[in-house]
């Protein structure tokens, strides 16, 4: 800032609609000797709380119109806000009357609040865009080297220090860049919002902000972050570490998989159990059951792919009592341990027992969002792969038709499947995945894979495809297991040869129609 004096004091504009820690920090202001310049409610806030300021209409000599919809836009306001410290801007500022700002502190309509109601009108929501408070936002962080801009009621004691002692020029910065970040991903909430009809929006605009820095990337040369969308809390910021090591890039995100599929899997654990578990290595599902209870789920998950469980990603949607701590730190360690819960003997066990094991309590995760993925230049992007179990749809094209038992082998097989990179193949056998045939680039491959690790486990269960097969070779492979039934959404040209293969190996084949690929 200019060192040279004016006759006018210092002076900082407030208008914010959170008003969190707003009557310490105007204070604070005003005891460093700013001229509070303030709207509307802010003013009134100020004035009920016995903090002098000054009414933005007084300023500008003209008052508040539109029921409010015009307050600063003026330019007493904005030559004060925009003008830089040189002996030119000021001579202008002076030959019009106008008072440099050198704080503003502003923050903006709860425009996502308002639409996340549900029944909210378009009128209410179009009320809530903020114009001012994004005009004086931009105007202070443009001209941050005179202006110092706060946005955030978390930055007011930082920002009262570095004024008293001087505020450097990198911190200046900062807030501006916090400010432009502010009102970009407020922008970002209403091109969303105006867009929310469109299954594809024309405009996509994210706004992100770094949650949290990860011990590293998918590698440990690589540095990894987790960013989060600007106004949104995620299952990760409400997740609870207990013990462990630092999250790493991969753990979140094998975490998240084996999170989304066991509550999928609990959802439609009815007549089939009462409870699931699913443990996930490397993204793909290893083990996954329905139980009795969580403990006799995770018992089966684990079981039926001890092996790949070692180091894998445990996702228990239920509560973990001592007994089942017992046998969790029974069996080879996991990475990650995610529960809705733990009894408080349970988690002093796993943190004596298993050290490095992260131990997450996780609440139920949220419906899944557009889905993208980085390409040059830009992204991919698409709606999240719904599995339907709605039988009406699906096509038995066999003589013999799935037992009740083997139906519900049939869903959880193709959930699993489903959640499996491609090529995939699932095996369940009496609500076990007791084989699962992953990320193979030809599907024959998938099938003797799964085939492998079931180990004759399959005998009476189903197979599931996430998609066609196009030779009889992989039928004949999943016929070797000995399951009863295949379930694949059919599309191949060979379809009536691969459906002859079933009726000669006594299988009965489900076609569903719908392909799962998943990369």
């Amino acid at each position: 800032m200019s060192t040279e004096t004016r006759d006018a004091p210092r002076r900082a504009l407030i208008s914010v609609y959170d008003k969190r820690g707003l009557e310490e920090f105007a204070r604070g202001l005003a005891e460093l000797g700013f001229e509070l310049v303030s709207t509307g409610r802010t003013l009134a806030a100020l004035t009920e709380s016995g903090i002098p300021a000054v009414a933005v209409s007084d300023v500008t000599g003209f008052p508040e119109i539109l029921d409010g919809r015009v307050k600063t836009l003026h330019p007493s306001v904005h030559g004060g806000i925009l003008a830089r410290r040189e002996p030119a801007h000021m001579r202008e500022l002076a030959a019009h009357g106008i008072v440099p700002v050198d704080v503003v502190v502003a923050n903006l309509y709860p425009f996502r609040e308002t639409v996340a109601r549900p029944g909210v009108s378009e009128a209410e929501a179009l009320e809530q865009i903020d114009i001012g408070g994004p005009a004086m936002l931009r105007a202070a962080a443009k001209n941050h080297p005179d202006v110092v801009v706060v946005v955030r009621p978390d930055d007011y004691a930082s920002t009262l220090a570095a004024l008293r002692r001087g505020v450097t020029a990198e911190e200046r910065r900062e807030l501006a860049r916090t400010a432009f970040a502010h009102t970009a991903a407020y922008d970002a909430a209403i091109v969303d919002y105006l867009g929310r009809a469109e299954e594809l929006p024309l405009h996509l605009d994210v706004a992100l902000e770094r949650a949290e820095v990860l011990r590293y990337g998918e590698n440990p040369h690589q540095q990894g972050a987790r960013y989060r969308e600007v106004g949104k809390s995620s299952l990760w910021d409400a997740a609870v570490q207990h013990s462990g090591l630092a999250l790493s890039y991969l753990n979140l995100f094998d975490a998240e998989a084996a999170w989304r599929l066991a509550h999928l899997l609990a959802r439609t654990a009815a007549g089939r159990g009462s409870a699931a578990c699913v443990i996930v290595k490397h993204a793909n599902p290893c083990g996954a059951a329905w139980g009795t209870d969580i403990a006799d789920a995770y018992t089966k998950a684990f079981d039926a792919d001890p092996k790949s469980a070692f180091g894998g990603v445990v996702a228990l949607p239920g509560h973990v009592d001592l007994a089942l701590a017992e046998l969790i730190v029974a069996r080879p360690k996991a990475d990650v341990l995610m529960a809705s819960g733990y009894a408080p003997e349970a988690l002093e066990l796993l943190a004596r027992k298993r050290k490095n094991t992260r131990v997450l309590t996780l609440p139920e995760p949220g419906p899944a969002g557009l889905e993208l993925r980085r390409l040059d230049g830009g992204f991919l992007a698409q709606r999240a792969d719904v599995v339907s179990l709605d039988r009406s749809g699906w096509r038995v094209v066999t003589t013999r038709s799935p037992s009740e038992a083997q139906w519900l082998d049939v869903e959880l097989a193709q959930l699993v499947c489903a959640a499996t990179s491609s090529n995939a193949i699932a095996l369940v056998a009496g609500g076990v995945a007791v084989g699962i045939g992953a990320g193979q680039q030809s599907r024959v491959d998938a099938v003797e894979i799964a085939v492998r690790k079931a180990d004759g486990r399959a005998v009476g269960g189903a197979c599931a495809s996430d998609a066609f097969f196009p030779f009889r070779d992989g039928v004949d492979a999943a016929a070797a297991s000995g399951v009863g039934v295949i379930v694949q959404p059919g599309g191949s040209v060979a379809d009536d040869a691969i459906v002859a293969a079933a009726e000669e190996l006594g299988l009965a084949m489900v076609l569903t129609g719908e392909r799962h690929f998943r990369h």
